[in-house]
């Protein structure tokens, strides 16, 4: 559910089917309160505050330990990823970091099967497109301690399980691994397996993340070997002993011992003297002490803590290296963030140490911001800006965070205080803390003085911390002995997780006793001189960066509620929920975000974002009465009785309000944007448009330009050519050019003589055209004025009629009768009419249809017999006489009127010689010899069977060169050495009765003719 913009979110302790693709799309850019609370509308008003503020948001999410907490965050991670549309590699990366996080920082509690028990904030950030372009991941106080120990029904962090269940074979054996069970450090709390995790795919898992954020193969094989060495250290056996009086012990020799030195790369004998034993500088002399059982079992605890806690600082550094992108140093990069604080929950165990005071004091940190936010600065800002309000009381947690971390003498400066005096117990430090703040009411000091306990009035109750132990915890530091032994390993990566705590060991000396010493003759077990922080020096200011960090945001909460103690699903315990909402001060924050009014703008913001919504608003920097400017826009959207306040400096709207605003504000706008689209989308399409209207001139203007200078060329040619052809043949022979120049003449002549026959011509249509008309229109005059004649007489009749019928009926009947009979005979005018029209368009129709058979008829092909015996029918047939065969045809009439009787003559009798004496030379009229003389180009006189590509003769007139090679193309159709044209097949239509020349005449008129002898040529050739 929501109050205000703060979701409240109960852990439902199963998966539940509302965190899909489908629902991410369901809440893109929406306004809270318009679809059902989710954890994905707080994501996604965080991003478009992000955009439309142009401000840095962070998201806290709070609430004890087991709430659903790393649940809700890796939800809004999984939501910002997607809307950030992209769908690019370091998204991924930022989602697949997670795993990773997980394994090495969360393991199983009682409260908790997947608790997290570090802090990490992490900063996410957008470029101004609203894209992921990278991340930065910080982490605080990861709970060292859960490697050696745990409580009962607890587990260590996950990876070591996922590690023993999901390596191969071989790896195991590489590493001397074996089952959960084997291991001193993973059954302590007597709990190996976890319901509902799968520790080998969750190993997979893990293994191809840390393939996604670029971990080479080989650093994954040192991790793994680092934490080979942890489970191995923690199995070895130590038995007491004494010498000169002093309590010792020894490390019991087992393959633990062996295993482990060869994974760390370390001689086995120092790593043994090492937990055995202590080494001491006092006055220039080394001194090494042995330990007791109590003090190794430390010792060994210290360095295995040590080295998980820097390989996990290792790792969260590693992992930012791959998803932190250094900002931009460009003035235009904008670069915007939304922080995500998934943070340990408020803890209270049967045992609270070091670690659970610590984990308090931060919530107690998130607490106070969540107060000083919600009511603190809200309240104040009603005062200054003079808005009607009534107070409303809430529970401070100040005076709690002043007595542990804030005010003088606070807990934990004097804890550091004690960590750093060499004879500091935890003892001494309980008394300090009981002197200090036995009269505070936040402090509950021990009942009496054999007790090792104090308690704290925290926000969410009184939580009693174990002291046993702070001191030590709070110093976190390794003994020089253990950096020694780092420093002397062969294992590159061990010396690199631990270079900061060599570099600090080495520059420890005085210069007095490692001048011009290499770094391996160093005297061994040599202690700092320059003490490195303590842990709650460190975690206070890491503490006081993040909330200087989370101040300068736009907050937006999450309050998760545990529903049960028992982790199980659809159990819900009303005592414990109710007591979560108050302790966390959700009851007075839903009484002031009912009567608050947690949306505000300042007038110049109100003016600028939302004057759309009055048309004529000029921009905030133009106005002198913003205060008026913004009170008219608010009454006009949100009416003048609603719950809206304004201040001196601000006005003050409800959630709705701004709901409302801005949902007039996004159709405004979308009109506005709609008409921008619309113009630019015309003067694109026109621009668009004029662009191809001018491609398209210049296309037809070079186009025209070619064809001119092509044609310009081809008669440029052709008149090269035909003044080469002219002159040499005006060389060649003289009388041509008397020929040329008289056919020249004459075709002048010619074409005077047509030029006046045309105008005669003309003359003599438009003479007819005119008489024509004239005649239609005297037609139609005559017929009119008959017409009217006849309507003129009708209507005498009438009268006549009329006049008649009134000596015997009544002047209205007889004006009626005689109207009747009118109209009678003007309807049978009127069908005479129609009769006549009917018949003069009958006449016209079947002219019409014959011209159209007629044109048919000619366009038809012709037949090549039926062509011959219309010529030449008049012959009649072979059995008919001469004279008497039929009638001739049109332009022969003359003949057959002239009969002439044929002599008869003796067929057999042979020709008469001619009677020369002189006999003549017959080898001039050789035909080789004629066609030498006579045939154009290379034609020789023997007979081709192919088409000619010119006439054998010469001819001037084109007509006759086309006539000339049709009848050569018919002599080769006669003599079978060509087929036969496709027309010429039998058509059903009466074609084939055409007979041959008229075929041979239409062909010769045709112009096609010319391109199908180029064919035919072609096909010679």
């Amino acid at each position: 559910t929501y109050t205000g913009s703060i979701l409240v979110a109960v852990n439902p302790y199963q998966l539940l089917p509302i965190y899909t693709a489908d629902q991410i799309r369901l809440y893109t850019n929406k306004k809270i309160g318009e679809m059902p609370p989710h954890i994905f509308a707080i994501a996604d008003n965080c991003y478009f505050n992000m955009q439309r503020n142009n401000r840095d948001q962070c998201c806290i999410i709070s609430g004890e330990s087991g709430a659903g907490k790393t649940e809700s965050t890796k939800l809004i991670l999984q939501f910002l990823a997607a809307i950030s549309g992209q769908h690019s590699w370091i998204e991924q990366q930022v989602l697949e970091a997670n795993p990773i996080l997980e394994a090495f920082g969360n393991a199983k509690t009682i409260r908790n099967d997947n608790s997290s028990r570090f802090g990490k904030y992490i900063d996410i950030h957008f470029n101004k497109r609203g894209a992921i372009e990278g991340a930065k991941i910080e982490q605080y106080l990861l709970e060292k301690s859960r490697v050696c120990r745990q409580a009962r029904d607890e587990r260590n962090y996950h990876i070591f399980y996922c590690m023993l269940k999901g390596m191969t074979p071989e790896e195991k054996k590489k590493l001397g691994l074996g089952k959960a069970t084997d291991y001193t450090y993973l059954t302590i709390g007597n709990c190996t397996v976890c319901d509902g995790r799968d520790d080998m795919k969750e190993y997979s898992n893990i293994r191809s993340a840390m393939k996604v954020l670029m971990f080479t193969d080989t650093e994954n094989w040192e991790i793994s070997k680092l934490m080979a060495s942890i489970l191995h250290m923690g199995n070895l056996r130590y038995e007491a002993r004494t010498y000169d009086n002093l309590d010792a012990c020894e490390v019991v020799r087992s393959t633990h011992l062996t295993t482990a030195s060869t994974l760390l790369e370390v001689d086995g004998k120092d790593l043994m003297n090492c937990l055995t034993s202590r080494t001491l500088i006092t006055r220039g002399e080394t001194v090494s002490t042995p330990l007791s059982m109590e003090q190794a079992l430390d010792v060994r605890d210290a360095f295995v803590k040590g080295i998980y806690g820097r390989l996990f600082v290792w790792i969260v550094e590693k992992i930012n290296a791959a998803i932190y992108k250094p900002p931009s140093i460009e003035p235009k990069a904008l670069r915007r963030s939304i922080g995500l604080l998934d943070i340990f929950g408020f803890e209270n165990f049967t045992v609270n140490s070091f670690e659970q005071l610590c984990i308090n004091f931060a919530n107690e940190n998130l607490q106070q911001f969540f107060v000083r936010h919600v009511f603190k600065l809200e309240q104040e800002e009603y005062n200054l800006e003079h808005i009607n309000w009534q107070h409303i009381e809430f529970t401070d947690n100040q005076d709690a965070l002043d007595m542990i971390a804030l005010k003088p003498m606070n807990i934990i400066s004097l804890i550091d205080e004690e960590s750093k005096f060499p004879k500091g117990t935890d003892t001494t430090m309980l008394n300090k803390l009981n002197s200090q703040h036995k009269l505070n009411t936040n402090y509950i000091p021990p009942k009496n003085s054999y007790e090792t306990q104090f308690g704290i009035q925290h926000f969410a109750g009184v939580v009693y911390y174990e002291t046993r132990g702070f001191l030590e915890k709070n110093r976190d530091t390794l003994y020089g002995d253990i950096i020694q032994l780092v420093h002397s390993s062969k294992n590159k990566f061990i010396k690199q997780i631990f270079q900061a705590d060599v570099a600090m060991f080495l520059c420890g000396y005085s210069p007095s006793s490692s001048v011009g010493l290499p770094a391996s003759t160093l005297p061994k077990g040599a202690e700092t001189r320059k003490r490195s922080p303590t842990l709650s020096s460190q975690f206070k200011r890491s503490l006081e960066l993040l909330m200087r960090t989370l101040s300068v945001c736009q907050p937006f909460f999450v309050r998760c509620i545990k529903p049960n103690e028992y982790k199980k699903p659809m159990l819900f315990d009303r005592e414990l929920c109710v007591r979560q909402l108050r302790y966390s001060g959700m009851m007075e924050t839903i009484r002031i975000r009912r009567a608050g009014y947690p949306i505000r703008y300042t007038f110049v913001e109100f003016v600028d974002r939302y004057r759309v919504l009055m048309p004529g608003v000029k921009p905030a920097y133009k106005q002198e009465d913003l205060r008026g400017t913004c009170q008219r826009i608010a009454e006009a959207v949100l009416g003048r009785d609603d719950d809206w306040q304004m201040g001196k400096t601000k006005i003050f709207l409800k959630d709705h309000h701004d709901m409302l605003l801005e949902i007039e504000r996004d159709k405004a706008i979308t009109d506005k944007v709609i008409l921008i689209q619309k113009v630019v989308r015309g003067f694109k399409d026109r621009s668009n448009f004029l662009k191809m209207r001018k491609s398209a001139m210049m296309i037809q203007k070079t186009w025209r330009g070619y064809q001119c200078r092509k044609n310009y060329g081809a008669m440029r040619a052709g008149f090269s050519r035909l003044q080469a052809l002219v002159r040499s043949r005006k060389l060649y022979v003289t009388y041509h050019v008397a020929r040329q120049r008289i056919t020249s003449f004459q075709a002048r002549c010619r074409g005077f003589l047509v030029r006046r026959a045309f105008r005669h011509r003309l003359w003599a249509v438009i003479t007819i055209q005119a008489y024509t008309r004239g005649m239609i229109a005297r037609r139609l005059y005559k017929r009119l004025k008959t017409e009217y004649h006849r309507r003129l007489e009708a209507e005498k009749m009438r009268l006549a009629e009329e006049a008649k019928l009134r000596n015997q009926m009544s002047a209205k009947r007889a004006k009626a009768e005689a109207e009747r009979k009118h109209q009678e005979r003007l309807a049978v005018l009127a069908k005479e009419d129609a009769e006549r029209e009917k018949k003069e368009k009958e006449e016209a129709r079947k002219k019409k249809e014959m011209v159209e058979q007629m044109e048919k008829a000619r366009q038809e092909p012709v037949n090549d017999s039926d062509m011959v015996d219309k010529m030449f029918g008049f012959l009649g047939t072979t059995s008919s006489f001469p004279g008497q065969e039929g009638q001739a045809p049109a332009g022969f009439e003359d003949l057959e009127r002239t009969h002439k009787e044929l002599e008869v003559e003796d067929l057999d009798e042979a020709l008469p010689l001619p009677e020369d004496d002189d006999e003549e030379d017959l080898s001039e009229y050789k035909f080789a010899k004629f066609a030498a003389t006579y045939f154009q180009g290379s034609t020789t006189h023997t007979y081709v069977r192919r088409p000619l590509k010119q006439p054998l003769l010469f001819h001037d007139d084109e007509g006759d060169q086309l006539a000339a090679l049709a009848v050569w193309i018919t002599v080769l159709r006669f003599m079978g050495d060509l087929p036969e044209p496709k027309y010429h097949t039998a058509i059903s239509d009466g074609s084939e009765k055409i007979p041959v020349m008229t075929k041979i005449y239409e062909t010769l008129g045709k112009k096609t003719y010319k391109r199908e002898l180029q064919a035919l040529q072609g096909d010679g050739e």
